[in-house]
């Protein structure tokens, strides 16, 4: 055997707490100084990868790999596999994420050899990512775009990612769009007269909150129509009993109560909802991954006072999309936006192939800042 056929890179599972660690604060080191990463908060990472804590484990797997050269870490990933969606929606991929590495063949390589090895262990035909467990967590590695700060539910990579993909005999399998405008283009006229019309057309009414507790109640019923709202895109995994009490303890608490809109019918059924999120980018990275003694300041003031929001989700309940739902919901946040003084609205990444949520802000003129998408490659 040649010097050239032997690898210098070697993998170790992150079992142990503090491997585990070393997982999560890998990034930190790889992004060190870049004023475009947001931080997670390391407590939350390592709790969110804890088999007794985040119910995604119920239904899916997944392993820990740090790749190491030199004696130094130089990559990692995360394998996982969803029972949901390999057995009853009979999609057999492997799954894997928080893929980030050193710009070395070598190491991105053998870090994706091994999400190959388990998927082929399992009979299963294909991989992808980067994804997590869920919908709700981040997806897809960032082609275009690196000059924005990214988002504390979108993971921002080095430019050189795709290429390594590209290399490794990947393919685009699914495109993601994120959007911005600034919130004086939501001019009432779009929708003030339109949301009234549609209100009284189908016996609609809003729900707006002041405290978090009065939320708490409906979050359930939220949960049930985003799984209804989203069933028919390709990539969708419904969300379960479980995660739902895990979601509304995560999510719930980080958002301020009259950012989330509800709008229900005359026998006070959810047949749609939106929640947005003040931007927590800035305050994280002064938190530098830390809660204390003074990160929950940063993210408290934040909270209070950004003036840049994103959207997070809109739901509508599949009878109700293409009925003018979203004028209501659109008039509502005008209001709040307008008493906050908020200046720009970010969104989430959207499907490439979701036309109906693109036309659904086309009045607002939004203009794509960044790209993203998730790579795909048989298992053969």
């Amino acid at each position: 055997m040649t010097l050239q056929n032997i690898r210098m890179v070697t993998l170790k599972e992150a079992s142990s707490k503090a491997d585990l660690k070393k997982f999560v604060k890998f990034p930190f080191t790889l992004y060190k100084g870049s004023p475009y990463w947001v931080p997670p908060i390391i407590n939350d990472e390592l709790e969110s990868f804890d088999k007794t804590k985040n119910p995604a484990f119920e239904s899916a797997e997944a392993r820990f790999f740090l790749a190491y050269k030199g004696g130094n870490i130089v990559g990692r990933v995360a394998a996982i596999i969803n029972w949901i969606e390999i057995k009853q929606q009979k999609v057999k991929k492997m799954r894997f994420g928080w893929f980030d590495f050193i710009d070395d063949t070598e190491v991105s390589e053998t870090l994706l050899d091994k999400i190959a090895e388990i998927g082929r262990s399992q009979n299963l035909e294909y991989m992808e990512g980067p994804v997590g467990f869920s919908n709700l967590d981040k997806v897809g590695v960032l082609t275009e775009g690196f000059e924005h700060i990214g988002t504390m539910i979108t993971w921002y990579n080095h430019a050189y990612y795709k290429k390594h993909y590209e290399r490794l005999g990947f393919a685009k399998e699914k495109g993601y769009l994120e959007n911005k405008f600034p919130a004086k283009n939501a001019d009432p006229v779009l929708f003030s007269k339109v949301q009234s019309l549609i209100k009284r057309r189908y016996g609609l009414r809003e729900v707006n909150f002041t405290k978090t507790k009065d939320v708490l109640p409906m979050a359930d019923k939220m949960f049930d129509l985003f799984n209804e709202s989203y069933a028919s895109l390709s990539s969708f995994v419904p969300i379960t009993e479980v995660q739902k009490a895990y979601f509304k303890k995560k999510y719930i608490s980080f958002i301020n109560p009259e950012y989330i809109k509800f709008i229900v019918d005359k026998e006070d059924k959810l047949i749609a909802f939106a929640i947005v999120m003040p931007s927590f980018s800035k305050a994280l990275q002064k938190a530098n991954g830390k809660l204390f003694p003074f990160g929950i300041f940063h993210l408290l003031k934040a909270k209070r006072f950004n003036k840049d929001v994103i959207f997070y989700l809109i739901g509508i309940h599949p009878e109700y999309q293409n009925k003018g739902v979203t004028a209501i919901i659109f008039n509502q946040y005008h209001k709040t936006f307008t008493e906050k003084k908020i200046e720009m609205c970010y969104r989430t990444p959207e499907l490439e192939e979701n036309i109906a949520i693109q036309q659904m802000w086309k009045h607002f003129d939004p203009k794509i800042y960044q790209r993203r998408c998730t790579f795909r490659k048989a298992l053969g």
